[in-house]
């Protein structure tokens, strides 16, 4: 009796309904799960373009063209500006400069993606800024409008010039 049922608990075991199959088919049964889950995500960095660049006015404190880099994670973007519209009058330090980026949202309202997260710029040097955060859901258009920056209380405002080129960003 004994040495029947442990060579029938072996091949239970071994077989398809022992604990081994049970465990391969729950592995199998998670795997699939988890590569539909992965092919039903949004995928980091689905926006498009992901580079543009658009002409802005600062008034007083200059003009000329700005890059737009934009990035996607899920509902978050991020998006950097570099422009040659506005030059630090002194060294500015990583993470002083608070700017707001104010963007067309699908033609009628508009989103604005905020930041300081600079890196240093010395004196003369064109301001970069970001990346500057904000939130976006799928199919957003999204078009640069106008780049508010605030350096030791004062406050710049640039207004776009030109339409986005090579487009909108499509998230």
């Amino acid at each position: 009796m004994r040495h029947g049922s442990r060579h029938g608990s072996r091949h239970g075991r071994l077989g398809g309904t022992g604990r081994l199959g049970r465990g391969i088919g729950s592995a199998l049964g998670v795997g699939a799960f988890a590569v539909g889950a992965l092919a039903m995500a949004p995928a980091a960095g689905a926006v498009e373009p992901q580079s543009a660049t658009l002409s802005f006015d600062c008034g007083s404190y200059g003009s000329g063209t700005a890059t737009l880099t934009a990035a996607q994670d899920g509902t978050n973007a991020t998006i950097s500006v570099s422009t040659s519209a506005i030059t630090a009058p002194i060294d500015l330090g990583a993470g002083s400069v608070n700017s707001t980026l104010t963007l067309t949202k699908n033609g009628t309202g508009t989103t604005d993606f905020t930041g300081s997260s600079n890196p240093a710029i010395p004196a003369g040097g064109a301001v970069s800024t970001g990346p500057l955060t904000g939130t976006v859901a799928a199919g957003d258009s999204l078009e640069g409008k106008s780049l508010k920056i605030v350096v030791f209380g004062i406050t710049v405002t640039c207004n776009a010039t030109s339409a986005q080129s090579p487009g909108p960003f499509v998230f």
